[in-house]
């Protein structure tokens, strides 16, 4: 009886000489061959048999087309890609190097400028892929193979394809595309509309990873993973490691955010932000929210309309909890008052008066504002 791998030698024995199996992932078994033509060692990828009959492999070699057109120095090109007995494979250059999970399984954590350095060029690498339409899905350290020192991603697109090409068959057999550690919580939920905010969260937990030397979420099963995704924020970063720079830890921070809404709009500008760029400049060097911040395009919409509700209310609160009527003094004046991310008010939205009370409340000189703080489980008080 053959094999797949024999049937694989003979279909293909005119253009690929396959030399031997390099190991086996979650939608794909790779081969180690060389192109015959061009003289050169590449990875063949065989879907899996019971993937490609799910999928149907003539629409899987239909929408990887949208990949094999992806040209930048930080992904790794599609050489190739046809079928074997209804079995869909692809060509990639294959890379001697090692890739980030082998380093990081031999290092633990890297050093800060190394783990910034890798992260900000696979975020170039996913912005152009987003500005072409292309989502990766499934961004992970395996993923990200290291090549003369600089990081290449491999596998693009293919996940997207597998998925437009499976339709809702792929949800109805409970099959996800994806790795739990890595998968946003919006991929984690099975939505079948991901965009490359879903990649950004991915891209996050790798560099969270870098830093802690473990992903933010962890837990004996995929189902409990995918829990703590849904309802936990992960441990912050500079407790586990004081040395990541304030700015780094607040653009994971941000990166890893649960709605997609809340997350840096594009990798480009996430990258901006783990240098300290507009996007990043978020601290006075006291924890509070620094001017740079508050101005930037991004956050200027939601910090206004937070500061001038916030204002709102402690001025509403001022007029009716003061002891008794100014008759006279110095014009009024009005103050927007920004919040610090790391000490949100207890309560938001639209909460009855009688919540308001309860979480902020001003002095009868109108000098101070208290206020009651959640950060992670741990109530404060400002």
């Amino acid at each position: 009886m053959t094999t797949l791998l024999d049937r694989l030698k003979i279909t293909l024995a005119d253009r690929y000489a396959i030399e031997r199996e390099l190991g086996a992932g979650g939608m794909a078994l790779v081969y180690l061959a060389e192109d015959l033509r061009h003289h050169r060692r590449v990875a063949i990828k065989v879907l899996r048999p019971e993937l490609a009959a799910l999928v149907g492999v003539e629409r899987f070699l239909k929408e990887i087309e949208v990949t094999a057109g992806l040209q930048h120095p930080h992904i790794l090109p599609l050489h190739d890609s046809g079928q074997v007995d209804g079995v869909g494979f692809y060509v990639m250059p294959f890379i001697a190097g090692e890739s980030l999970r082998d380093r990081l399984t031999r290092e633990k954590q890297l050093p800060v400028e190394d783990a910034v350095a890798i992260t900000r060029a696979v975020a170039g690498a996913l912005d152009y892929a987003h500005r072409h339409g292309v989502v990766h899905r499934d961004i992970k350290p395996e993923n990200i193979l290291l090549h003369e020192g600089q990081p290449l991603v491999a596998d693009f697109g293919i996940a997207l394809a597998v998925s437009n090409a499976g339709g809702s068959r792929l949800t109805e057999t409970g099959l996800s595309l994806g790795t739990p550690h890595y998968m946003s919580p919006e991929q984690s939920m099975g939505e079948r509309e991901i965009t490359g905010r879903s990649d950004i969260y991915s891209l996050g937990c790798v560099l969270y990873e870098l830093l802690a030397g473990e992903p933010p979420f962890q837990g004996p099963t995929a189902q409990a993973i995918v829990a703590r995704i849904i309802t936990e924020k992960p441990r912050p970063l500079r407790a586990n490691r004081p040395t990541v720079p304030e700015h780094v830890e607040y653009a994971v921070d941000r990166a890893l955010e649960k709605l997609p809404a809340d997350r840096w709009g594009t990798a480009a500008e996430f990258a901006e932000a783990l240098i300290g760029g507009t996007a990043g400049r978020r601290y006075d060097g006291k924890g509070a929210r620094g001017a740079d911040t508050a101005g930037s395009p991004s956050h200027r919409p939601a910090l206004a309309g937070w500061g001038v509700a916030l204002l709102a209310t402690a001025l509403a609160l001022w007029g009716w909890l003061r002891p008794r009527p100014l008759t006279s003094g110095p014009e009024s004046q009005r103050y927007e008052v920004i919040l610090p991310d790391s000490a949100p008010i207890a309560y938001r939205g639209r909460a009855p008066l009688d919540i308001w009370q309860r979480a902020l409340a001003l002095s009868a000189d109108g000098s101070t504002l208290a206020y009651v703080a959640r950060r992670d489980s741990t109530t404060l008080l400002y």
